[in-house]
């Protein structure tokens, strides 16, 4: 059975992502290294609402597709032990399909599936929904790496 309920301090615990750059709010579900199940509750006081759109906000794609990929870290690197001296780093996405604006009052509900896990590279299949429609879609990669160390060519923090 899935672990549920991980809150904003149980996040934080867990990846080094802060305000304003924390994405994602709750967690409802989770199931070590295969699904996780993350909320995003979308406010109009997110700051990229004053340039992307004024009178007309929407939630830059980017965005989703970051708060996709930090649910995802939250699911691998819950298994990490000394994830403290370690970074997950975003290295592909494939596949990124847009179906419609996300904006203020939206809630995103937000799924992650592992396709592949070794050695501390994961590919990960992820789908965003607003009120059970579908809205982003993208096959995303990461790669674990020390802290300390200048990421691989191509990896991005």
């Amino acid at each position: 059975m899935p672990d549920t309920n991980m809150d904003i301090n149980e996040i934080q615990s867990i990846i080094p992502h802060r305000y304003p750059f924390l994405l994602i709010d709750r967690i409802i579900e989770i199931e070590p290294l295969k699904r996780i199940v993350a909320l995003k509750n979308v406010t109009i006081n997110e700051p990229f609402f004053q340039g992307h759109f004024p009178g007309a906000p929407v939630l830059p794609g980017v965005i989703i597709i970051e708060a996709m990929a930090q649910a995802g870290a939250v699911l691998l690197f819950r298994e990490v032990t000394d994830r403290e001296n370690k970074l997950l780093y975003f290295t592909s996405i494939e596949e990124a399909k847009f179906r419609r604006p996300v904006g203020p009052g939206d809630q995103l509900r937000i799924e992650v599936s592992v396709i592949k896990y070794k050695m501390g590279y994961a590919k990960l299949r992820a789908e965003a929904r607003v009120d059970g429609q579908l809205v982003t879609e993208a096959i995303i990669a990461s790669a674990l790496a020390d802290k300390n160390k200048k990421p691989a060519s191509g990896a991005q923090v």
